[in-house]
């Protein structure tokens, strides 16, 4: 891909000498209220500390932090375009810094940072209803939390305010997104972006020590405010798909699909919204096949509504509405999080309206309706079809018990690692479990078609 592609931050971009030993000049040039402005201010406005150096346990987060940050500071000084060239989905933009003096405990002496496709992510962003600056404050205002995938050794990280997902990918998977990115752009947008897809809002790549990591960011299929109780992957697979003894003890396993059949699990909704949600996944399902792509699971996570320690288990966790978070430490409003760590000669032009954060928490608004196809906004606590009394249209991905349901439960569903296609390794483990298991057995690895089949009868099974 070319450097310093449209939406630039590469080295050809038009401030190369960004540094961060420069944010901290910025700070003193940008008070806590202010959006966009240089105003000189007194010292007693800067913001702290704690926001402003990008502060993780890991470097490599901490250079993640930097990096989203600076990419969209330099977002917001080029305009969007009419619309995306092929050139686009092959564009990248990188930033090399020679890191001396600023946040040395939390930045390495060197790194890089490179965003891929970062036009068509801005786009994607768009047409999922989030707004550049909600996803900088999330991902930057403070350090993502870290969980391993012990199936993959791949790490997860989820943004502070569990709105984002944060995947480290192989290189591997980069390219796969690279050649999966234009069909996928094209069917969010011929779907207005309702989908159970995952909703990839970002890939980058960051450099230090001479290792490369990539990132890729999603956003959270389970809530970011009720607590996940149950939590089921689901394939439509039988042969080796019950949840390890290990994995069971933990206090929220991965349950399988023989895991779900052993408990006679099932999903209590209305028929209105089983057929529609039916209909969303057929047409996803149809479109990975197309595409040879097969492995996926639903995830499938189940918050008990009757039981009284998950909304008290949340109160204790702030509330962080993106575009009008509540206090973390810093008080000022959410801009002044993203200002002060804007790099000397850019700044971060948000539309924030500058209604204080409380007034926004008692509204029940948001200033940008995070959350949502631009086509379908609306309040952020609502009743409405598949919505219960404090289910957030933040949760796209969920569906609230029917009346007639034995309990009160909120279900969180949606469709996970789509990347896989199907290719000669796939061939190749599928005729290694076909001598293993037999021609008719039910084994994972079997080609699209039949994937998607099997998936399709297992997943209309689950509802009652």
């Amino acid at each position: 891909g070319r450097e310093g592609g449209r939406g630039g931050g590469g080295e050809g971009e038009r401030r190369p000498s960004v540094h961060p030993s420069m944010a901290s000049s910025a700070n003193s040039s940008n008070p806590p209220s202010a959006s966009a402005s240089k105003t000189k201010t007194k010292k007693k406005h800067f913001v702290s500390q704690k926001v402003s150096v990008f502060r993780a346990g890991n470097p490599l987060l901490s250079v993640f932090m930097w990096g989203v940050n600076h990419s969209i500071n330099e977002l917001n000084h080029v305009p969007a375009p009419v619309m995306l060239l092929p050139d686009d989905f092959k564009a990248n933009s990188k930033i090399k810094v020679n890191n001396h003096l600023f946040n040395k405990e939390n930045l390495p002496s060197n790194f890089k940072f490179k965003e891929y496709c970062p036009q068509v992510f801005r786009n994607l962003r768009e047409r999922f209803g989030v707004d550049d600056l909600d996803y900088q404050i999330s991902l930057t205002r403070h350090a993502p939390y870290s969980e391993c995938n012990v199936r993959s050794s791949m790490l997860f990280h989820r943004s502070y305010d569990r709105r984002h997902v944060i995947k480290q990918i192989s290189s591997e998977d980069v390219a796969d997104m690279h050649s999966f990115l234009s069909d996928y752009h094209q069917y969010v947008v011929n779907c207005h972006g309702n989908t159970l897809l995952p909703q990839f809002l970002g890939m980058y790549r960051l450099s230090a020590d001479s290792e490369d990591t990539y990132m890729l960011v999603m956003r959270n299929v389970f809530s970011h405010r009720l607590t996940i109780h149950r939590k089921y992957d689901l394939k439509g697979s039988l042969v080796s798909r019950e949840a390890s003894d290990k994995e069971k003890v933990k206090e929220l396993p991965t349950l399988k699909d023989m895991d779900f059949l052993n408990v006679n699990q099932k999903l209590f909704v209305e028929q209105s919204e089983k057929a529609l949600f039916m209909e969303k996944m057929r047409r996803d399902v149809e479109f990975l096949t197309r595409l040879k792509i097969m492995d996926y699971s639903l995830l499938l996570g189940i918050h008990e509504v009757w039981r009284p320690d998950g909304d008290e288990e949340e109160e204790e966790r702030p509330r962080l509405g993106m575009g009008a978070g509540t206090g973390t430490g810093t008080g000022g409003s959410p801009t002044a999080a993203v200002t002060a760590a804007t790099p000397a000669g850019s700044s971060a032009t948000g539309t924030g309206t500058g209604t204080g954060e409380e007034d926004y928490n008692n509204l029940g608004l948001m200033p940008h309706m995070y959350g949502q196809s631009p086509e379908s906004q609306g309040p952020l606590f609502c009743k409405g079809p598949g919505l219960g009394d404090g289910l957030s249209v933040l949760d796209v991905y969920a569906m609230h018990s029917s009346d007639c349901s034995p309990r009160n439960e909120v279900y969180f569903m949606g469709l996970i690692d789509i990347l896989t296609q199907y290719d000669t390794k796939k061939k190749a483990a599928h005729a290694a479990k076909t001598v293993k298991h037999g021609a008719g057995a039910e084994i994972s690895t079997v080609n699209p078609e039949q994937y998607a089949k099997r998936f399709m009868d297992f997943i209309a099974n689950i509802f009652a």
